[in-house]
């Protein structure tokens, strides 16, 4: 992303902290004001200006004040994040003082979502550790009348199929499809959220195809501890019980299906709206990090939560969580 201008990364800095606090759109004269910026209402409502044509940020009304854009917060977490705050650094204390010796690891994952609900006001989620399936390796496609035939070569010399039914418009992207994946997988993974667009009709239906064949592998059962139902509701984002239904439908039945594109995103661990590549999570923000075991099992810390959220606390806390995991069961 390209750098701002210095008084256009303090405005969109101040909007995001802002709308953050109090969820109301901001005008210039109120950002004087809160953040003694050093310019007159005029300049800062001429960079509010300017960041409104790149995209960063938008005017839900038109008399209404300006609130970051989903590409704002991408500019905000990539270039513009502070530092985490006081309360990251009671957590990492705290978290310092805990041992295994006298707790089941349950027990351990539920009072660490607790914790990391309590201290943002999201919906937590820890995954257990699970030693990964056999590494994708290539995958090749042929269509069958209606059909799509997927031929997966996994890790150890194994082979598997898909046989999915397919639109006949998909037909003409299968050759692209064919050779991003692979070259994908020469990397190490699918990387869903550099899908090209000309392919997202045959390439959503590879990715469901994939993860239903995941679901379906007779291996140990995944799953999830998380916390801060509560949290959300409160949000003036999910005040609708219909905002919130598939998120929590998500987590509780698919959650991996949350966290799938961990290991080849180029986005920091942190997902905003529309490039999380799941429909359920397209008006929340997932902030996630990894945590592996001695025994080479690994394991996901998320924070999940509305596009307004805390990102700095977010990342730093669930950050803190995934390495005092390392640290208690390397």
């Amino acid at each position: 992303m390209q750098p701002l201008p210095r008084r256009q990364e303090q405005v969109l800095q101040a909007t995001v902290r802002h709308y953050v606090d109090t969820t109301e759109p901001v005008g210039s004269k109120t950002l004087v004001q809160r953040f003694g910026l050093d310019a007159s209402p005029a300049t800062v409502r001429s960079a509010m200006g300017a960041l409104e044509q790149r995209g960063l940020l938008t005017q839900p009304h038109t008399s209404a004040g300006r609130v970051p854009s989903q590409l704002g917060y991408r500019h905000y977490v990539d270039c513009l994040l502070p530092s985490p705050g006081a309360a990251v650094g009671q957590l990492e204390r705290e978290l310092m003082g805990l041992s295994l010796q006298w707790a089941a690891l349950d027990d351990l994952l539920l009072q660490l979502a607790r914790r990391l609900a309590d201290l943002t006001g999201l919906m937590s989620l820890i995954t257990r550790p699970q030693r990964r399936s056999p590494d994708l390796q290539a995958v090749r496609l042929v269509a069958s009348g209606e059909r799509l035939l997927v031929f997966l070569v996994e890790g150890g010399a194994s082979a598997s199929s898909l046989n999915l039914r397919m639109p006949a418009s998909a037909v003409s992207e299968l050759p692209a499809l064919e050779r991003w994946a692979c070259e994908q997988l020469s990397r190490g993974e699918l990387n869903w959220g550099s899908l090209p667009s000309q392919l997202r009709l045959s390439g959503e239906l590879l990715r469901q195809g994939l993860s239903s064949h995941r679901q379906a592998r007779p291996s140990q059962p995944e799953g999830a501890v998380t916390l801060g139902l509560g949290g959300l509701l409160s949000q003036p984002e999910f005040e609708r019980s219909e905002s919130l239904r598939p998120l929590l439908q998500l987590v509780e039945q698919q959650p991996a299906d949350v966290l799938q594109t961990a290991l080849a995103s180029p986005l920091g661990g942190v997902w905003i709206g529309t490039e999380h590549p799941h429909p359920a999570l397209r008006q929340c923000a997932v902030v996630q990090a990894s945590y592996k075991t001695g025994s080479g099992a690994s394991g996901q810390v998320a924070l999940i939560g509305p596009m307004r959220m805390a990102y700095a606390t977010a990342r730093s806390a669930v950050r803190a969580v995934a390495r005092s995991l390392e640290r208690l069961l390397g």
